[in-house]
């Protein structure tokens, strides 16, 4: 019975033991506490910066459809600029026919349905946004809008402005076509 009692005894001490060394190995609550408050600032942290990345995506987002929209803005703005660039010189072409005198009653009437052409074609422009540029005499030199092809002096005319107009400019939705060609005072 006494060996019952020591190997009861011995089992006993073996489980306390083995009880003491599980406690000494888990972690204590303050442990456990800390722990989880690093878990959770790094958790905090990772969603701090999960949500950044969503704003600057959505940032990017708004951007890209912005820039988009104006892409087709100015598609249809200035989708038209090319073709009116193949225009241009038709109307030149009508223009100079007008400049010419007629005498004869089948040539005047013949000016008549150039100058009606004219205006129509000067209208269907109007309809899409372009513009005649077409300064006056004694105007002032803008080089944004004219291109000066010769200088001329002028004593009764102040520097840098407008002698004649060799050929006259448009501008599609405000964005110049092609400059007026003009003739520059220059004393």
């Amino acid at each position: 019975m006494s060996e019952d009692i020591n190997k009861e005894q011995i089992e006993e001490q073996i489980h306390e033991t083995e009880d003491k060394v599980e406690e000494v190995n888990q972690p204590s609550l303050e442990e456990l506490l800390e722990r989880s408050q690093e878990q959770l600032e790094q958790l905090e942290q990772k969603n701090k910066e999960m949500a950044e990345e969503v704003l600057r995506a959505k940032a990017e987002m708004e951007n890209i459809r912005k820039r988009s929209e104006r892409d087709v803005q100015n598609a249809h703005k200035f989708g038209v600029e090319r073709f009116v660039k193949e225009l241009l010189p038709i109307m030149d072409s009508i223009e100079q026919a007008l400049k010419h005198e007629v005498k004869s009653e089948e040539a005047i009437a013949m000016k008549d349905g150039v100058e009606l052409t004219s205006k129509m074609f000067v209208e269907a422009l109007k309809k899409f946004g372009i513009e005649i540029l077409d300064p006056n005499k004694g105007e002032t030199f803008d080089p944004n809008m004219h291109e000066a092809i010769a200088m001329f002096p002028n004593a009764e005319m102040d520097d840098n402005t407008i002698f004649e107009v060799f050929q006259k400019g448009y501008v599609l939705n405000g964005r110049l076509v092609r400059a007026t060609k003009v003739v520059v005072v220059k004393n």
